[in-house]
């Protein structure tokens, strides 16, 4: 019987895959199955995967000839899941030895739908411990309690679905927007949270996610920048209006956020990104618009972005 599947969408990562395969042999189980989703890599990375068959037991590779995307990768591997519990894994990423077994031993021991998990932030040398926004630990809570307050980051603002184990049977709710290529993760954690039925947080930390590595969306100024609001179209699609304040006000930092780093844009891409930022403002409700605040640099981002458009 599979307990885990680890899904682990990977495109043009031959710099890191080897990293990140070795650290899945390190928390390789008889009980686990590791889904690698080559989307559509032009580089060395499916010949890496292929040389990893003999090390890592449960290994399974699938490969899109055509990138599809990091949303439809994911949920490729997924729909080929067997295991009870799920986890997501992203190719330049990389585990501590034994983190799959204590991630598994939390979801068991908790016994809820999902349970969310620290991270180790890497750039370069630094490594920094990136906490889940949620000081109550190992106890089972109600995802909903832990969409607000709109003005304190919350659960919904940590939206990293590696950050976490799932039980495999949520279904649809562990599917991703297959049509985003970014920011994919924003309508996944707000559904999570509004449908889900329990959850809880523990302090394990054994992920390390890699930042500012070269050919991440993060770091790429293009069109597909723009899905980010078709993500909050998708977030405030149908929301209850206890939580609209909430998804406002992050859309609005996260707006404010893309705006600071225009410099990424072409000038025709970021003349684009402000008239559907102008555009996606004034479809708020005026008045939930006038009170949101963010500090004063970022407001003024804004303000100015309306008054130019």
């Amino acid at each position: 019987m599979i307990k885990l599947s680890v899904v682990v969408p990977v495109r043009d990562a031959e710099l890191y895959i080897s990293d990140a395969l070795t650290s899945l042999a390190r928390n390789a189980h008889r009980e686990f199955e590791f889904i690698v989703v080559d989307d559509g890599s032009v580089d060395a990375t499916g010949q890496i995967i292929e040389d990893f068959r003999a090390d890592l037991p449960g290994l399974v590779v699938l490969r899109n000839e055509t990138p599809a995307g990091l949303a439809d990768a994911r949920n490729l591997g997924t729909s080929l899941a067997s295991g009870r519990y799920l986890t997501f894994m992203d190719g330049d990423d990389w585990l501590a030895p034994g983190y799959l077994t204590d991630l598994v031993g939390a979801a068991e021991r908790l016994g809820c739908d999902f349970v969310r998990v620290d991270h180790v932030q890497v750039e370069g040398r630094r490594r920094v411990i990136h906490r889940a926004p949620l000081a109550t630990r190992e106890v089972v809570l109600k995802p909903r309690d832990h969409i607000l307050p709109a003005e304190v980051k919350t659960m919904v603002d940590y939206p990293y679905a590696w950050a976490g184990i799932y039980r495999r049977d949520l279904g649809d709710l562990l599917t991703f927007p297959g049509h985003l290529h970014t920011a994919e993760d924003r309508p996944w954690i707000w559904r999570l949270h509004r449908q889900a039925g329990s959850f809880a947080v523990v302090s394990l930390a054994g992920l390390f996610y890699r930042r500012m590595v070269s050919g991440s969306l993060t770091q790429i100024g293009d069109a597909r920048q723009l899905h980010f609001f078709d993500a909050f179209d998708l977030v405030l699609a149908d929301l209850e209006d206890e939580f609209t304040p909430k998804a406002v006000r992050t859309f609005c930092a996260l707006l404010a956020h893309h705006l600071e780093l225009g410099d990424r844009f072409s000038p025709e891409l970021r003349d684009r990104f402000e008239q559907r930022g102008a555009e996606a403002l004034r479809r708020l409700p005026e008045g939930l618009l006038a009170e949101t605040r963010l500090d004063p640099e970022r407001d003024q981002i804004l303000r100015k972005l309306l008054e130019a458009r």
